[in-house]
């Protein structure tokens, strides 16, 4: 089995490029829009896209940072449901999960 040191790389790492992706988006949102009616409606309908996936970062960011408690509190692999081992396999795919795959299956 694999060490929490080896998520926790995998987790920061994750976070350090979410973090970066969540600056670029920040900035394109920050741009300002076209006075032409039709490329501020095109202009419109990517920030509404760009918005969309700095809400996922955001939830993917808060997901990490759980799963770095987790590593601090001794408490990582182990699901936050029923208390069972969660897979290894299952943690190399969704290193953040908190969740054994029985138990996310049940939701």
């Amino acid at each position: 089995m694999k060490t929490s040191a080896h998520y926790r790389k995998i987790l920061m790492d994750r976070l350090a490029e979410l973090d970066g992706r969540l600056h670029q988006i920040e900035g394109e949102l920050d741009e300002p829009h076209s006075k032409d009616w039709d490329d501020n409606a095109i202009e419109r309908e990517g920030d509404e896209v760009l918005e969309q996936l700095g809400q996922s970062g955001q939830e993917e960011i808060a997901r990490i940072r759980a799963a770095l408690q987790r590593i601090r509190d001794g408490s990582y692999g182990e699901c936050v449901r029923c208390g069972e081992a969660i897979a290894p396999e299952r943690l190399e795919t969704l290193p953040d999960t908190p969740l054994c795959r029985d138990c996310a299956a049940s939701i």
